[in-house]
């Protein structure tokens, strides 16, 4: 068994993996997370490896307490099945590497555009001759409503909910139609232009608002949450048989 960790700009996402399948996934906050992780893992006697992905300011010190299981952090150094041409290698995400890989890893020979709704949306493309080119990095759901109401005077903080009509007819509703179709006119608008350019396409979604975008979309994407996570598998994986 094998034990993933993802910790991200506002949780901590694990999942418990035997070979492909998913057995469990579990979040936790930030607070107590590493007696958090460390009682979970111990509840499953199988476990042996423990893959983790952090864009957190952690480093592989802080996972000491694992130091009983065999332990791949990944890093900027990290083999990954993918040509990277980003200028600036070093500073692209880890979360959007992985992705990248198991995009690679899952999906082969096709071009493909992976999108992270989460705290920001990132998009991602690998061609299909496993080139990673880059792609964008935008603010996601709950920060285009906290901007509104952090940089105004008057305008409510607001919970993402699907408006009633594109025409905001209350305040409310006009925070709900800007903020919600213009995430998703942004991401068809994006997939639009990758289209108009390369044939024989996938489109990953995935993040914590995957389910909330995924109806509302008009391009046609495999939906996949836990993407980022059997990412971090298929990656161990890779590593294991390479």
């Amino acid at each position: 068994m094998v034990f993933v960790i993802d910790i991200g700009n506002t949780k901590i996402k694990t999942a418990v993996f035997e070979a492909d399948k998913l057995v469990v996934r579990t979040d936790f906050e930030y607070e107590n997370w590493q007696k958090n992780i460390l009682k979970k893992i111990d509840s499953f006697s199988k476990i042996e490896t423990v893959i983790v992905a952090s864009v957190a300011k952690f480093d592989e010190n802080d996972f000491l307490f694992l130091s009983k299981f065999k332990l791949i952090f990944i890093t900027n150094n990290t083999k990954l099945p993918f040509h990277n041409l980003y200028t600036t290698p070093n500073t692209l995400g880890i979360d959007r590497k992985v992705l990248a890989a198991g995009a690679v890893l899952k999906y082969q020979n096709i071009n493909r555009l992976i999108i992270d709704a989460g705290t920001c949306v990132t998009y991602d493309f690998v061609d299909s001759n496993n080139s990673y080119f880059g792609g964008a990095i935008s603010p996601g759901l709950r920060i285009r409503y906290k901007s509104l109401h952090d940089y105004t005077a008057k305008l409510p903080l607001l919970e993402a909910q699907m408006p009633e009509h594109f025409i905001g007819n209350a305040t409310s509703e006009s925070i709900h139609a800007g903020v919600i179709y213009g995430l998703l006119h942004e991401i068809d608008g994006f997939i639009d232009h990758y289209r108009a350019i390369y044939e024989n396409f996938i489109i990953i979604l995935t993040g914590g608002d995957t389910e909330f975008l995924a109806k509302q979309l008009k391009n046609i994407i495999f939906a996949n949450e836990n993407f980022l996570l059997e990412s971090l598998n298929l990656i161990y994986q890779y590593q294991e048989h390479d």
